[in-house]
């Protein structure tokens, strides 16, 4: 990571060998082995090798080790036959529960904030990006404190809320943890005031943008380069981007629209990284529309739709924003499977089967994100002077102009406008 904090509390080799626990306490929406292969794609998205995965039934959870005491030992025998050097929970640890784990296991082990922490800490590559990271990172730590923050500053003598010889290392470490939190969160806030400069100089041009959400690794950043010929970061790995890109596209009918690519979205995202995410995701709050990009080949599709909704619902989307579900991977399934998918799509409305990778159907999806966009446009017929370059330039800028026919009186132009950039039109021509 290059955040410049001390991971000491998280630190592990990438390459380490790896098992994978899930204590199951039933009522989740996912089957066990979907979730162990889930989080042992996290793994391996740092480069961790993982070796087995293992699933428990946990009962009652246990306040010392989450698990059961015969358990702890079970794990601690394989960890032992197997050379295992980290074990990765499926689960929220307490400090209390990762410490004892690693006593009783004999290996390091990170539940799985801390690993998409780890993940996010790799991939952040803007300024903003690292910021939001340190932010959700410290937030982690604050209650996981080992006396290692002494290196942030000297304790100092002195009085009061200065902290003098009397304070507690423990104390002093959670001190600095909060100033260092307080100066992050400043930063971001001027990062998100920019952003909002941004956005608002933007809808005064007006040009419509449209967001791509999606569970990580559905093909938004694969969909999103095929749209706009941009060079983001697509593979085949969980969170391979993280920092949002917007690009500029044109649509039909629209000369102008903006497409936003944001970081992917996983079931029972931290609360910390939403968060610190919060100035990152704020485009997707105020887009025009939302194109849900949806792994249909993934055997948890619906489980991920949902785990998707969830999380814009918690990052403030309002509900009534429109949505189109791009049914993406459609080169992944058979032939059966893709004649189903196409056929039940064609059945719903706003749903458009596609191939990032290859293409398919994306023609189709850019049509219906057209014609949301031009939904509420009404074909107007207005009369320019012949000279008048700017303002047919307008037309075609913010119209799809269906027809021009040359007359006595001048100019005229048949267009599809959106009534508000018809009366703009009409206050320009005086």
């Amino acid at each position: 990571m290059s955040t410049g904090f001390d991971r000491d509390a998280e630190e592990f080799a990438r390459g380490a060998r790896a098992i994978v626990v899930l204590p199951d306490q039933g009522g989740a929406s996912r089957e066990v082995d979907a979730r162990l292969e889930e989080t042992a794609g996290l793994a391996a998205a740092i480069g961790v090798e993982v070796v087995e995965r293992v699933g428990l039934r946990v009962r009652q959870p246990r306040p010392a080790t989450l698990i059961g005491g015969g358990q702890v030992e079970g794990l601690h025998e394989r960890v032992e036959a197997l050379d295992v050097g980290l074990a990765v929970f499926y689960a929220a640890l307490t400090p209390v529960q990762q410490r004892n784990l690693e006593t009783g296991l004999g290996c390091k082990v990170i539940d799985r904030t801390g690993l998409i922490l780890e993940i996010f800490g790799e991939r952040a590559r803007t300024a903003e990006g690292r910021l939001q990271v340190e932010l959700a990172h410290l937030d982690y730590q604050s209650s996981r404190l080992v006396r290692s923050w002494t290196h942030l500053e000297r304790q100092r003598g002195g009085f009061g809320f200065l902290g003098g010889p009397g304070e507690t290392q423990i104390e002093a470490d959670r001190r600095m943890i909060r100033d260092r939190m307080a100066r992050l969160r400043r930063e971001l806030e001027q990062v998100s005031r920019t952003r909002t400069l941004h956005r608002d100089r933007r809808q005064r041009a007006p040009w419509p943008v449209v967001a791509l959400v999606g569970y990580t690794n559905a093909g938004k950043s694969t969909l999103f380069n095929r749209l706009t010929g941009a060079g983001v970061m697509a593979e085949n790995l969980l969170f391979a981007t993280l920092d949002p890109t917007l690009r500029q596209v044109s649509l039909p009918g629209i000369d102008k629209a903006i497409l936003s690519d944001t970081v992917g979205f996983v079931s029972d995202l931290p609360t910390q990284l939403v968060a610190a995410f919060k100035a990152t995701l704020e485009e997707v709050v105020s887009a025009d529309l939302l194109i849900h990009v949806r792994d249909i080949a993934h055997p948890d599709s619906e489980a991920q739709r949902q785990d998707v909704e969830d999380v814009l619902t918690e990052i403030g989307v309002d509900p009534d924003t429109p949505r189109i579900e791009a049914w993406n991977k459609l080169d992944a399934l058979d032939d059966v499977g893709r004649d189903e998918v196409i056929e039940d799509a064609h059945a719903k409305t706003g749903v458009v089967a596609i191939s990032a990778l290859t293409g398919e159907g994306v023609d189709d999806l850019v049509a219906a994100a057209a014609a949301w966009l031009t939904a509420g446009h009404r074909r107007f017929i207005l009369t320019l002077d012949p000279a008048d370059g700017a303002g047919a330039a307008w037309l075609h800028q913010h119209g799809e102009v269906l027809d021009h026919w040359m007359a006595d009186d001048g100019a005229h132009y048949e267009v599809r406008l959106a009534p508000e950039d018809h009366e703009r039109f009409v206050s320009r021509a005086g």
